[in-house]
């Protein structure tokens, strides 16, 4: 790659980091706020090389993401690449309760996490309390997918009949509500289901069902149940109370002070990166001449 194009390149990946850090910095210090836990994230296997094509896609791509999520709950987009392996696609999902600058403000968080969480890798997903994104050089928008991604039971609360029939109930109410958020309560129950906008809405209600339906058997007595598939979930509590959880089988989660270190040595990575690829180049063109 000429020195020209990469010196470009670099840059473009640190204005991101920039853009990034003016939107979380003035919120790093703040609580975690309930929109903004971390409930899981994974990483795909593939890498992709610093000051690639797909690296400079992928920036294209989060961004669109964050500038979407000021005026829409769900958007997707696709960033073609001289290649399918260059190619970027992605997309985020707010819970449908949230409102616009609340759903703006998560995705920004969900974006700034992702990469730590998933450096240089070509596929990452991230889930708030609040939003989710996903994005990947393999094709997956449009594609139902039922996979388990996190299962969390709490403790029994044995058999309590009332208590089990509030729950079915509200766990009913969420399969027969339509759309592709759902909400309902009974009592001291609270549930909530909602699909990732790219389902159809038949795929939606089938995906939506799997959970309910695994949720169910899975967590039993429970006094709260979360399902999580790849395109869905379905969650219950009751308590009033929200419990996010924590697979074993994802990395964790980077907190906000940990999350600020890192995007600050990102920065000051790349910053002395391109003043030694300047030098070189400085030293190159002497010597040539």
């Amino acid at each position: 790659m000429p020195m020209a194009k990469l010196i470009r390149n670099i840059i473009k990946t640190l204005s991101f980091f920039f853009f990034l850090l003016a939107a979380t910095a003035p919120s790093l210090s703040s609580a975690t706020s309930a929109t903004d836990t971390f409930v899981f994230g994974g990483c795909s296997q593939q890498k992709f090389s610093p000051a690639s094509a797909y690296e400079s896609n992928l920036n294209s791509l989060l961004t669109s993401l964050v500038n979407s999520a000021t005026y829409s709950s769900y958007n997707n987009f696709t960033i073609m690449g001289s290649s399918s392996t260059d190619t970027a696609r992605g997309l985020f999902q707010c819970r449908g309760d949230l409102s616009m600058p609340d759903c703006a403000t998560c995705v920004v968080r969900a974006v700034s996490q992702v990469g730590p969480l998933c450096p240089f890798t070509c596929g990452g997903a991230l889930q708030l309390a609040g939003c989710y994104i996903k994005y990947d050089n393999i094709s997956f928008l449009g594609q139902e997918d039922k996979t388990v991604v996190l299962k969390k039971c709490g403790p029994s609360e044995g058999y309590n009949t009332d208590g089990i029939s509030r729950r079915d109930a509200v766990l009913t109410e969420l399969v027969n509500g339509g759309g592709y958020f759902r909400a309902g309560g009974s009592g001291d129950v609270q549930g909530m289901g909602q699909c990732v906008g790219d389902l159809t809405v038949s795929e939606c209600q089938d995906c939506l069902g799997t959970a309910i339906g695994r949720l169910k058997n899975d967590c039993g007595t429970a006094v709260f149940g979360d399902m999580f598939l790849a395109k869905c979930y379905a969650r219950y509590s009751t308590d009033g109370a929200q419990h996010y959880a924590k697979s074993h089988s994802y990395k964790t989660n980077y907190g906000g002070e940990r999350t600020f270190a890192i995007i600050i040595g990102l920065l000051a990575a790349v910053v002395l990166l391109i003043i030694f690829l300047l030098f070189l180049r400085g030293v190159c063109s002497r010597g040539g001449k």
